[in-house]
C-alpha cells in the first residue's frame, strides 16, 4: 500500500507552510515545539518537542529541540497529539465521474482541517483509488487514504419485496427480522472474479455485509472471501450490525469489524460477548449513525439527510452499551462513523455518542491509537514515537480532560 509520509493539519497559514505542504510530502523535515504532548500511548510531556525527518518521527522529548536548517513550528503551549484516524467512512459524494476534479480537493482539505490524517474509505467508487494515489504522490493535499470495495456473501432473494427508497439503514434486515429462508449462494468462481477485479482496480480492502439467513451461505462464503483476500494481500472488513451476525462473522476470521453491534443486547448474551471480544478482531464505533444529526435550524436528520426515523432510536442507546461491554472485555475499539456529513460535523456527532460511555482519556485512544490499529496499520501511525509517520495535529485545549477540545483543531 502507498502512504504519504506524514500529515500535519495545523497552523499552515499562520506559519507560512502552505508552499511546503502543498507539494510532495515524501521527505519533509519539521520540528514542532513548545507544546503539551500526548504521545498516544498514555504518556504526557508537559512541554516538549516532536522532531520529524524525512517524514518519520525521530524524537519525542521534553524541552525545546532545534535541528539546523529545519522548519520549526511553535505550538504556543497547545496540545500536540497524533493525527485523528477515521476508520469507516464513505467519501465520494455526488457524481463519481466528476468527484475527483470538482469535489475532492475541498473535501480532502476538510478532513485535514478537522484533524484527520488517515481515512479508511470502506466502500467507494474507483476514483477513490486515484485520489489515494494522488495524495501519496503529493499531487493532492489530503489525509492518507485506504480504500475498500463491496463483495457480497450471498445472492439476492428473488421473492423479496423491492428495497425501500432512501438509506438502507432505515429498514435494515437485522432490525426487522431478516429473511425466513436461506439466501441463494454465489458461485465461487464469481466471487473470485469480483476479488480479482477489486485487486486490479487497486483497492486495499474487501468489504462484506453480513445478514445471516436460516441455513444460508453467508458465513461459508465470508470464510472463502477472507482466504482469497489474504492470498492477494487484501484484508476483509465486515459490516454486521446485530449481535447475532457479529458473533457469527467471527467464525470466518475477518480482519476487522466496522460496526458496533447495535441490534441485540450483549449484557444478556455473555457467550456472544466473549466470542466477539475474545477473537482479537478490532472494531470501529459508528455509534452516531442512529443519533439524530441536527441542522442549523435544529431539524433532526438521518444519515441520508432525510427526516430522522425515530423507530431506529433504540440503536442509539444499545450501540453505546454494547460498545462499553466490548471495551471492558478487551476489544480493540477505534473511531469510525459510516457517514458522509462533513468531517467536523461527523466528529461532533460521534463524540456525543462516545461520551455516553467513554471517558475523554478513552476517546483520545479510540480516535488515535485504536483507530490506527483497526485499519491494521497501527505499527505505522496512531502514536507519536520514533519510527512512525509524522502524523500530527495541534488542538486548543486538553482532550484528556475535555473531549470537545478535539473539535478545536488549530
Amino acid at each position: 500500500m502507498k502512504h504519504p509520509s506524514f500529515r500535519i493539519t495545523a497552523l499552515a497559514m499562520a506559519f507560512g507552510l502552505c508552499a511546503a505542504i502543498s507539494g510532495t510530502v515524501q521527505a519533509q523535515d519539521l520540528v514542532i515545539t513548545n507544546g503539551r504532548i500526548l504521545d498516544g500511548n498514555g504518556g504526557v510531556i508537559a512541554n516538549g518537542s516532536v522532531v520529524i525527518r524525512d517524514g518519520r518521527i525521530t524524537s519525542v522529548a521534553a524541552g525545546v529541540q532545534a535541528v539546523n536548517g529545519v522548519q520549526v513550528i511553535d505550538a504556543g503551549g497547545k496540545t500536540i497529539m497524533p493525527g485523528f484516524v477515521e476508520g469507516h467512512r464513505h467519501v465520494i459524494t455526488g457524481n463519481p465521474a466528476t468527484w475527483l476534479t470538482d469535489t475532492a480537493p475541498a473535501q480532502m482539505q476538510e478532513f485535514l482541517d478537522a484533524g484527520f490524517t488517515t481515512v479508511l474509505s470502506a466502500i467507494d467508487a474507483p476514483p477513490i483509488v486515484a485520489a489515494r494515489d494522488m495524495i501519496a504522490r503529493g499531487e493532492l493535499q489530503g489525509p492518507r487514504l485506504f480504500t475498500g470495495t463491496f463483495i457480497p456473501v450471498a445472492g439476492a432473494d428473488p421473492d423479496a419485496p423491492p428495497a425501500a427508497p432512501g438509506d438502507p439503514a432505515r429498514t435494515d434486515p437485522a432490525r426487522i427480522g431478516g429473511a425466513n429462508k436461506a439466501a441463494p449462494a454465489i458461485p465461487r468462481e464469481v466471487i473470485i472474479g469480483m476479488i480479482e477485479s477489486a485487486r486490479q482496480t487497486g483497492y486495499d480492502y474487501l468489504k462484506c455485509v453480513v445478514n445471516t439467513t436460516p441455513n444460508g451461505p453467508e458465513i461459508e462464503t465470508l470464510k472463502f472471501i477472507v482466504e482469497e483476500g489474504h492470498k492477494r494481500g487484501m484484508p476483509t472488513i465486515v459490516h454486521a450490525v446485530s449481535v447475532v451476525d457479529s458473533a457469527a462473522s467471527i467464525d470466518a476470521r475477518p480482519d476487522m469489524l466496522v460496526h458496533t453491534p447495535h441490534v441485540g443486547r450483549l449484557d444478556t448474551n455473555p457467550d456472544a460477548l466473549a466470542k466477539i471480544a475474545g477473537a482479537g478482531i478490532p472494531m470501529t464505533s459508528t455509534l452516531s449513525v442512529f443519533l439524530p444529526h441536527f441542522d442549523a435550524q435544529g431539524t433532526p436528520l438521518f444519515r441520508d439527510r432525510g427526516p430522522f426515523p425515530f423507530d431506529t432510536l433504540s440503536s442509539a442507546g444499545q450501540g453505546p452499551v454494547n460498545a462499553r461491554l466490548l471495551w471492558e472485555a478487551g476489544i480493540t475499539y477505534g473511531y469510525g462513523t459510516d457517514t458522509q456529513w462533513p468531517p467536523k460535523e461527523t466528529l461532533f456527532d460521534e463524540l456525543r455518542a462516545l461520551s455516553l460511555v467513554f471517558s475523554p482519556q478513552d476517546i483520545v485512544k479510540i480516535i488515535t491509537t485504536n483507530a490506527a490499529a483497526a485499519t491494521l496499520h497501527g505499527d505505522e501511525f496512531g502514536t507519536l514515537e520514533a519510527g512512525k509517520y509524522g502524523d500530527v495535529v495541534i488542538v486548543d485545549g486538553d482532550p484528556m480532560m475535555d473531549s470537545s477540545a478535539l473539535l478545536r483543531v488549530v
